[in-house]
């Protein structure tokens, strides 16, 4: 086991007891025996890792056999990652074994085939900020499901709304906000202000402090291209370490300026991780925890007349009467690429030919009509 003061000090970069219970596990190496030291992934390319002591930040690379035992489990070193580091005789940091994440936010993504692949976004999270820009960015469907991205990975959330000097009324936005995720916390502001940093810091100061332990919190800013999530970096490091660009004038779009995931400490002891804009966001779950996510649609479900109800066009469904189509809509749409994602090559291959067969059908009726 480590000494206290290096425990005290892993614990200033997000090192949590559930972590610490790990490194007596026989799995891992003996840290005294072997001269092995931990260490937090801050960074990762493709052959290479940044990692933090606590101290300071060392590069480093992935052990060959770590690397093949990740990728047969379907796993990847990620940001936020926990790594047990040793090193070779020319000084060279290596890592060669992996704590176990105590969370994760993943995406799937889908070839356009059939082979789909899960992504890990980062790892060890508490909290995540949900950024959106209030121009063209805005955009309620999407913020839904980035949230029930976090849920489902346990990770607290809170909405935070940029560009406010570009909105005419920030705070008919935000209430409309609040009405459709009700007791999902929302801030707006306007990051590029000079008290910028001293309003995140003030409004985010339940996220952003360490625990009795001294344990700092580990938060990750989450949201499109352009919504401003390097500015709020810089704001909550109180200076400039991230690249910014403007976005296109016709519709927000960001130039993807941050191309990597990275961690940074701010002066407030936290940790904030940065990340580039999400062109797509497939859910990595199934249907079932899906409803855990949308537990209004759940809950209201026990009230439809029918059992195997699917809120769709049958009489008496208590849940399109007691929530929005928008809503409703966008349950019915992640519900669906849950079940793709979960099916088999041959069940979605017999879902297109039945499909097909519906389609053939659809265009003979419409030839007979036309006479």
């Amino acid at each position: 086991m480590f000494e206290p003061t290096v425990l005290a000090r892993l614990r200033g970069i997000g090192l949590t007891p559930s972590l610490i219970q790990q490194l007596s596990s026989p799995d891992h190496p003996d840290p005294l025996a072997r001269d092995i030291t931990l260490m937090r992934v801050c960074e990762v390319q493709r052959v290479s890792l940044t990692l933090h002591d606590g101290t300071i930040s060392w590069p480093a690379r992935l052990l060959p056999a770590l690397r093949a035992e990740l990728a047969d489990a379907g796993e990847a070193i990620a940001v936020g990652d926990w790594v047990l580091v040793g090193r070779d005789d020319f000084g060279g940091c290596w890592a060669q074994r992996r704590l176990t994440p105590a969370n994760q936010l993943a995406r799937r993504l889908h070839d356009g085939r059939d082979k789909v692949t899960r992504t890990v976004i980062v790892s060890n999270v508490d909290t995540a900020l949900l950024v959106m820009g209030l121009d063209h960015d805005y955009n309620l469907r999407r913020l839904e499901r980035y949230a029930a991205l976090v849920q489902l990975a346990g990770v607290a959330a809170v909405v935070v709304l940029t560009k406010s000097d570009l909105c005419a009324d920030p705070a008919a936005r935000l209430a409309d906000l609040q009405a459709t995720l009700p007791g999902l916390p929302a801030i707006s502001l306007d990051a590029t202000r000079p008290d910028a940093s001293e309003l995140l810091t003030a409004r985010l100061g339940p996220w952003l402090g360490c625990d009795t332990e001294g344990t700092a919190p580990t938060l990750v800013l989450l949201g499109s291209s352009g919504a401003g999530k390097s500015t709020l970096t810089n704001a909550l490091l109180g200076s400039q370490r991230q690249l910014t660009g403007a976005n296109r004038e016709d519709d927000s779009r960001g130039r993807h300026t941050t191309t990597a995931r990275s961690l940074h400490l701010t002066p407030t002891g936290a940790c904030i991780i940065d990340t580039p804009g999400l062109r797509t966001l497939r859910l990595d779950g199934d249907a079932e925890q899906l409803g855990a996510v949308f537990d209004d649609v759940t809950r209201l479900a026990l009230s439809c007349r029918f059992r195997d109800c699917r809120h769709e066009a049958e009489p008496g469904c208590a849940v399109r009467e007691g929530v929005s189509a928008e809503r409703l809509h966008n349950f019915h749409k992640l519900q669906r690429e849950a079940l793709r994602d979960t099916q088999s090559a041959l069940e979605r291959k017999a879902e297109v030919a039945r499909w097909k067969v519906r389609g053939r059908l659809g265009r003979e009726r419409a030839q007979a009509k036309r006479g």
